[in-house]
């Protein structure tokens, strides 16, 4: 069922590999530098589709537009997951995926996966039920990206081969969210860490033990004639795998007398200290409300980045201006004419680590500007704040993201003068 694979991917697997124009064969890393750059070239209108969905999400729409949305969010939402899992699929064994140690509202999560359930469900003429937790912590460290991509697999399945009832989605700690028991790799933890367990049930088509036993086998399959009849992406359960037991976690499966399937996911997240509310009553001390307006500096190549980042700049009641190519960045930050820099990791000419490195060479007060870094890419965090960039945002960018990240710098700027 949710490891279901194409047959095929077996036989192309095995056919010889196609050779360069010189005729050698393409050395190992091709593959994964390819990649790379499909990722890239796929996430980016992917977030630019979320970010806007979710600014059209919190306006005023109607019951039939709202379904819209939620419908162009959860597709994107799927694809996007598809993305990530296909990248860190096709990274070496030995280092896998890079995990990221985010600041994120595991609450906030929760609800979206909740809402992806149910719209996929809706879609389908099918009932969904979801049951979050009241004992699930807010604030927890963990990576966010991966955990929602694991997530939107197994839902994705769950809805996918389920043709009548309905599907759910329990969250709630290990071993007290409804009657699943928690992977024993994840019973105990260290103190100040949490084992959250999330569990997705379907009336769908079943599972044999047999079938069970071969879910989890990369480039296998549960049933021939289930990857022949539903389809899928070629990752499944053996992707949802390797992400969990990176994060502390794993993945059990139960099926159901009668048919239908429980697959439970683990990870084990840090729990993070509750931050004080403003006097504004921002959540999580933070408020959309600017202290004053700002001019920014974004330097962004792509379009969709662009609409993305200056809509939800305007309505956060700042100024920006745009341009493509980081080495126009240094002079226009030289006039002295913004209060911030927005740069983008990837672009034509040198690229955003160069960039920063080039502005902050600008010695001070030029030179001294807040700068945040934003890419689609996590491991592009370190190079980024080792070049000088105060903060870093990872795609899709979130409103209240970009307004702590700006209140943040723009506040240490000052304070440093």
């Amino acid at each position: 069922m949710a490891g279901a694979r194409y047959s095929s991917a077996r036989q192309e697997a095995s056919k010889p590999r196609p050779k360069t124009a010189d005729g050698a064969l393409p050395g190992p890393g091709v593959v994964e530098a390819a990649l790379a750059v499909f990722a890239h070239e796929v996430r980016t209108p992917l977030t630019g589709i979320l970010a806007i969905s979710d600014l059209l999400a919190t306006s005023e729409l109607g019951e039939r537009e709202r379904r819209w949305v939620d419908t162009i969010k959860a597709g994107a939402e799927h694809l996007s997951s598809l993305a990530t899992l296909f990248v860190d699929a096709a990274k070496d064994e030995t280092t896998g995926a890079l995990l990221r140690e985010d600041l994120f509202d595991l609450r906030v999560l929760a609800r979206a996966a909740g809402d992806s359930l149910s719209g996929r469900a809706a879609a389908k003429g099918l009932e969904a039920r979801v049951d979050l937790s009241e004992s699930l912590p807010g604030l927890v460290v963990g990576d966010p990206v991966r955990l929602r991509a694991a997530l939107e697999n197994l839902i994705d399945n769950a809805v996918k081969f389920t043709e009548q009832g309905g599907v759910a989605l329990e969250i709630g700690l290990a071993g007290k969210a409804g009657r699943g028991k928690a992977p024993k790799a994840v019973k105990s933890t260290a103190k100040g860490k949490v084992a959250v367990a999330f569990r997705i049930s379907d009336s769908g088509i079943g599972l044999t033990l047999q079938e069970i036993r071969r879910l989890f086998r990369p480039f296998s399959q549960a049933n021939v004639s289930i990857a022949s009849r539903f389809g899928g992406a070629g990752l499944g359960l053996s992707s949802v795998r390797q992400l969990a037991r990176a994060m502390g976690g794993d993945v059990a499966v139960e099926p159901h007398e009668g048919g239908g399937t429980t697959f439970t996911l683990t990870v084990t997240l840090t729990v993070a200290a509750v931050p004080q509310t403003t006097a504004e009553g921002g959540e999580d001390g933070v408020t959309l409300v600017p202290t004053r307006a700002l001019r920014i500096l974004g330097v962004e190549d792509n379009p969709f980045g662009r609409v993305v980042l200056n809509t939800i700049l305007n309505e956060l009641g700042h100024q920006a201006e745009f341009i493509g190519r980081g080495e126009a960045a240094p002079e226009r930050v030289a006039a002295g004419s913004y209060d911030a820099v927005l740069m983008d990791m990837v672009l034509p000419g040198i690229n955003g680590i160069e960039t920063i490195a080039q502005i902050r060479a600008l010695g001070a007060p030029h030179g001294t500007i807040p700068i945040i870094g934003v890419s689609g890419r996590g491991e592009d965090e370190a190079a980024s704040r080792a070049a000088g960039a105060d903060a870093f945002l990872l795609k899709p960018v979130s409103p209240r993201a970009l307004a702590t990240a700006l209140l943040g710098a723009t506040r240490r700027a000052a304070a440093a003068t």
